[in-house]
Formats: structure tokens, C-alpha cells, sequence
């Protein structure tokens, strides 16, 4: 009995081979190839299929082992002139493997491979497109990379009056200025001061470096002030960050703290232009050389200040973080295991404000369990289903014991969301949502599939029948977190607190909305479910269609998928799509919106659902029963970017 393309087990000829080649075992998928014919995952993409373990050694002469050579280019020169035929009776391959074909590495348009790891949602979108689609929108950069090549001759370009510069830095300060504690107030009020009133010295690395932070810093807030595109070449703030570059020493020059924290702004702005490699390569720099200073471990000499002590702390936990995040969400390897660093948090002295160093404390220490999420659940090496249950208890536990440990400041309030929050509230609390997100989410993909394959599209029977409840719980978390993260983000676009550019907001939006698309796939119609995805969408095409043509991109994906797996869905495509900003049937204004842009909201607020008694999630501490769904947590760990390819194969059926 055949299922789409897939062969149910009860099928004699679909029995798996003793033995797997070794393409399929250096990936640790499953090979359904049956020694000599190669299996169907290295037919797919073209691969040699060689099964080393089935292969014995046979001693023979030499003069037979030059026949064979003579043979083998004989059969060479005859490739050209005929090929043979398959016989009409040869078994076909199984396809069974659809499941498994996804791969880390993705072509690029210069051709040359890309790795994506399982954990980043680029690799999980990716899979969203049709096979046969052009858009190459993941490698898209907001800008043209032929600007920022170096000039040969290095000038400033126009600066911000004074006092419009220091407004840029509080803007900056608002979004990123705590949670990642790379420059005073103080510290920049003097260099600010310094590049209005001193010429560059390119000759003298510190003075380069001040002038480098410091056009970065106006940068950050021209891109976080300005919410609508402009008719620039680039986002806003664009060309400050270009002639940064300019600034930049070489790497090969004597490292320092202002370099790293220089190394970890363009990195992060490289992030938001979707330079994901880029930015990858300077957090990297930017880690490593904070290593090489010895950031990561506690100073024992006495002839150091508390204030020195406190600015190494402050660098290495920014620098730290940002590791985290960047290569956690692109699906890379972290660069510093946690056991190698010996670093207190930042303590605050007593002359200075103790709620930033309060702030990024608790961020960072977010980070770190991201972190954990992303070596212990989508890192691949050998693992049972029992230690993926206790790393998700582990994990889920810690995520428990930080909200319990947070401050009342950093707490969200959902009873008082649409009429008082602030940025940095937002950012730490989205932070913690998408970690739990993401420690649930291959369960919860797992689930849908199955329901998916059985047919179970929205329906009425109960997605809980046969599941333990610490399973289930687990699971609601993940839709609560996606229904947060909405939430919060739809008050923080009323207050006009959305970067239009920033990267990490269109990372959590787009990461709630296509969870909560499956959901309401796969579940039973649950309406604060439905309309909290809509929503969802609507603040993702907000921002698309302000200019940011990557989420205009992410925005028509997901709109792709939802008509895929809701043919039914009353909302059409066509609709739906945002063209994407360079497109020439979409007007682009020549300049600046002179009024912050309104909130889309798309659900009315006296219809918005929010439930009475939203989970504060601090009881969702769990002692899994390691006899509990014990097979279906094994299914979930041998399919961790099951979530990617099943999309695929949706798309294709």
C-alpha cells in the first residue's frame, strides 16, 4: 500500500538494507539502498553511491589488475555511443526516503555552497519553496555588494548636527544599547565629541576605531529612528556603516577591548543587511580576539580597577551573546563552550546606574541556554531519545527558573501590553519566547506530521488522545511562546517600537507565524490560535512593505504554505503577496515618511481573544517519565529538520 510517495513498511520490498552507504552514514540517515544499485537519496542529487562495508578485499595478479583497466577504458570510450537501456522489470528504487533528503548545504548564486544548520530558520524556510522556484531571496543582501568595497581614498561623508547625533545613540541605546553593553553613555558622549571637533588620523589605530564606532553608532540609529524606506540604495543609515568600514584597522594590528566592540556592531549591522556569512565571520573575529585578551576569564592582578574589571565583564558577556544568537540562529556551531569561560557577570559600581548591567545579565544568561538549545537538540552527533527528553527537561527547567528569577521590571504584563511597554522589555522577552520556541519546536513538527499524513486536516478529534502529559505540555508552551510573541510584538508596533530592519524581530515574527500556520492546520480550530496567526502575518507584511524585501520574501513564503496546507483558507494568495520593495509595480517614496507609520492591526482590540489567565509559564517545569512516549520522541530525534523537509513535501503533493 503506497502513501504519496511513501512505501509502508508492511511491504516486503520496502525492508531496509543491513547496510547503509556511506553517504547516507556520514549523514546518520536512514539508506534504503540495496547493495550494488545505490539508494534513492544519492540518485536525487547525483551522488556517487558506494557501500564501503559490503565491498571485500580480493587479492589478484597484476596482470589481471591491467586487464581490468583496459576493460574499464574501453567501457569509457564507448559511453559516448550508446547507453543502456533499464529493463522494463528492474524494481524501482524506493522513494522512501523523501523524508531524509534535506541537506546542510545549499547552493548559492555564485555557486558555491552555503551551510545552513537545522536550528536556523532559513534553513527550515528554504525548504518551504517549490523545488523548481528562481527566488533566491536567502541570499539576497539589502544593499549592492559592490558598495562597500573600499575606496581608495577614505572621506567622511555629511554628519547629523551634535545634538541629532546624541539622539541617534539613545535611539540605538533603546534596542541594543542593554542587552548588549558595548558603549557607555559617557563613553560616547566623548567621542562623539572628539570626531566633531578632531580630524581622522588614519595613521593612529585608536583614533580610526573611535571614528569607526561612532559612525556605526549613527548608523544603528538612523536604522532603528527611520521605519520606512527612503529611496536610499540601502536602508537607513547605510552609508555611515559603509564609511565605517573605511575606518577599520586590520585585523592583523594588536587587538583591544574598542576592537571587539567595534568587530561586534558591524557584525550585528551586518546581520540586519542579511550578510548572515559576514556577520558570522566578524562575531567570530570579534569572539576570538576578545579570547586572545583574555575577556573570557577573570583578571587576578590587583593593579586593576573594579571599573576596568567591569568594562572586560561587559565585552565579554556582549560578545558572548552575540555568538550566540548569530550563530545559533543561522544554524552554525558556537565558537566557546560555557565550561571554558571563568567570567563573573558585570557588577555595578557605586556611581552608575546597576539596571544596565541588570539587563544584560539576564539576556546573556537567555543566551546561554540558547546556546544549550542549539548543541543539544539540532547539533548533530550520536544521541539516544532519553537524552533528547532530559535535555528538553533540562532546558525547559532552566527557562522556568529565569523567569522565576527575573525582575518585576523585566516581566511582561499582557494586562497592561497596548498601553505601556518598552524596548527593552520587548527585546529580552521575545528572546525568551523564541527559546522556547525552538526547544519544542521538532516535537511539535513531529506531531502535525502525523496527524498531516493521517489525514487529520483541523478536524475535531483531539491532537492529546494517546499522549503523555508532559509531552502535551510541552507543546502548548510552543503555541503560548508563538502566541506571545505576537502579542507583544503587536503592542510594540502601536507604540512604534518595530525595527523595520531589524533582524531579530523579523526572526521571531516569521518563526510565530509559521508555527502557528501548521497549528491551525493540523489542530482543531481553536480561534485565538487563528487569530493570532493572522495577525502574525499582518505585522509581517507591515514590515515588508515598508522596504524590507527579505521579510516581503519570508511574508509570499508563508503565504504559500498556508494555501498548501489550508485549501479551504479563505484568504488567496494573490491577495496577500507584498511585492517586494525594488519591484518596478511598487511605488517607493523619494522621501522620508515625515509621521512614524501607523500600526497594522488587523485584528480589532475588543475581538482580540487574549485569554483570562495567559500562562506566565513559570510552572512549566517538567519531570519526564522516560517510559512516556518513548517511540515518539525517538521519531522526533531522528527527524530534528523533519520540520523542513515535510514542508517540502507538502509543497510538492
Amino acid at each position: 500500500m503506497v502513501h504519496g510517495r511513501r512505501v509502508l513498511r508492511s511491504d516486503p520490498s520496502s525492508r531496509r538494507s543491513m547496510l547503509a552507504c556511506n553517504r547516507c552514514r556520514g549523514r546518520k540517515t536512514r539508506c534504503w539502498g540495496r547493495p550494488p544499485e545505490p539508494c534513492a537519496a544519492c540518485v536525487d542529487v547525483g551522488e556517487s553511491c558506494v557501500y564501503s562495508e559490503a565491498e571485500k578485499r580480493v587479492s589478484i595478479t597484476e596482470s589481471y589488475y591491467r586487464h581490468l583497466q583496459s576493460q574499464a577504458r574501453s567501457s569509457s570510450n564507448l559511453d559516448g555511443q550508446s547507453t543502456p537501456s533499464v529493463s522494463q522489470s528492474d524494481p524501482p528504487l524506493e522513494r522512501d526516503d523523501w523524508w531524509y533528503k534535506g541537506t546542510d548545504l545549499f547552493v548559492k548564486k555564485s555557486g558555491e555552497h552555503h551551510f545552513v544548520g537545522a536550528s536556523s530558520t532559513t534553513h527550515l524556510a528554504k525548504r518551504l519553496l517549490n523545488p523548481s522556484s528562481t527566488n533566491l531571496w536567502d541570499t539576497h543582501p539589502l544593499y549592492e555588494p559592490e558598495s562597500l568595497r573600499r575606496p581608495v581614498e577614505r572621506s567622511l561623508p555629511p554628519l547629523p548636527p551634535f545634538e541629532s547625533a546624541k539622539r541617534l545613540f539613545w535611539v540605538h541605546y533603546s534596542y541594543i544599547g542593554t542587552i548588549f553593553s558595548l558603549l557607555k553613555p559617557s563613553e560616547f558622549d566623548e567621542r562623539l565629541d572628539f570626531v566633531y571637533h578632531k580630524p581622522p588620523d588614519f595613521s593612529h589605530r585608536e583614533s580610526c576605531l573611535v571614528y569607526c564606532q561612532v559612525l556605526l553608532v549613527i548608523a544603528f540609529g538612523l536604522l532603528y529612528s527611520v521605519n520606512q524606506w527612503s529611496g536610499d540604495d540601502a536602508p537607513p543609515g547605510f552609508k555611515f556603516f559603509k564609511t565605517s568600514l573605511n575606518f577599520l584597522p586590520d585585523i592583523h594590528e594588536d587587538p583591544s577591548i574598542l576592537h571587539v566592540e567595534v568587530l561586534c556592531y558591524i557584525a550585528y549591522y551586518l546581520q540586519n543587511l542579511n550578510r548572515r556569512d559576514a556577520a558570522f565571520l566578524y562575531i567570530g573575529l570579534a569572539l576570538r580576539m576578545a579570547i586572545s585578551l583574555g575577556l573570557h576569564q577573570e583578571v587576578p592582578h590587583e593593579d586593576i580597577s573594579e571599573a576596568d574589571r567591569n568594562r572586560r565583564r561587559r565585552a565579554w558577556w556582549s560578545v558572548y551573546s552575540l555568538d550566540r544568537l548569530l550563530s545559533v540562529k543561522s544554524g552554525n556551531p558556537i565558537t566557546i563552550h560555557d565550561e571554558d569561560i571563568d567570567t563573573t557577570w558585570p557588577t555595578p559600581d557605586g556611581t552608575s546606574d546597576p539596571w544596565p548591567s541588570i539587563v544584560l545579565t539576564h539576556y546573556t544568561q537567555l543566551s546561554r541556554i540558547l546556546g544549550r538549545i542549539g548543541e543539544e537538540i539540532y547539533r548533530k552527533k550520536p544521541r539516544s531519545g532519553s537524552s533528547l527528553i532530559m535535555s528538553v527537561q533540562s532546558i525547559t527547567n532552566d527557562l522556568s527558573s529565569w523567569l522565576r528569577q527575573a525582575p518585576d521590571r523585566l516581566r511582561i504584563d499582557f494586562a497592561t501590553l497596548d498601553t505601556h511597554v518598552n524596548r527593552e522589555t520587548v527585546s529580552i522577552n521575545l528572546h525568551f519566547y523564541s527559546c522556547i520556541n525552538m526547544t519544542a519546536r521538532p516535537l511539535v513538527f513531529y506531531i502535525i506530521q502525523r496527524r498531516l499524513d493521517a489525514g487529520l486536516l483541523g478536524g475535531t478529534e483531539d491532537w492529546k488522545e494517546g499522549l503523555a502529559p508532559t509531552t502535551i505540555a510541552v507543546i502548548e508552551n510552543c503555541i503560548t511562546a508563538a502566541r506571545a510573541t505576537t502579542w507583544i510584538m503587536e503592542a510594540a508596533s502601536k507604540h512604534n517600537l518595530i525595527a523595520t530592519y531589524g533582524y531579530l524581530d523579523g526572526e521571531y515574527i516569521f518563526s510565530a507565524a509559521l508555527l502557528l500556520i501548521m497549528v491551525n492546520a493540523a489542530f482543531p480550530l481553536n480561534e485565538g490560535n487563528s487569530r493570532t496567526m493572522e495577525t502574525a502575518l499582518s505585522l509581517l507584511r507591515s514590515m515588508a512593505d515598508r522596504g524590507n524585501t527579505y521579510l516581503s520574501s519570508r511574508h509570499s513564503l508563508l503565504l504559500e504554505l498556508r494555501a498548501a496546507i489550508e485549501p479551504n483558507s479563505s484568504a488567496s494568495v494573490a491577495d496577500h503577496i507584498a511585492l517586494p520593495a525594488n519591484d518596478p509595480a511598487t511605488p517607493r517614496s523619494t522621501h522620508p515618511s515625515p509621521d512614524p507609520p501607523e500600526a497594522v492591526d488587523l485584528v480589532p482590540a475588543e475581538v482580540w481573544l487574549h485569554p483570562p489567565d495567559l500562562p506566565a509559564l513559570q510552572d512549566m517545569s517538567f519531570q519526564f517519565d522516560l517510559n512516556d512516549d518513548s517511540a515518539l520522541w525517538e521519531g522526533a530525534l531522528g527527524h530534528i529538520d523533519m520540520d523542513a523537509n515535510w514542508i517540502e513535501n507538502t509543497l510538492r503533493r
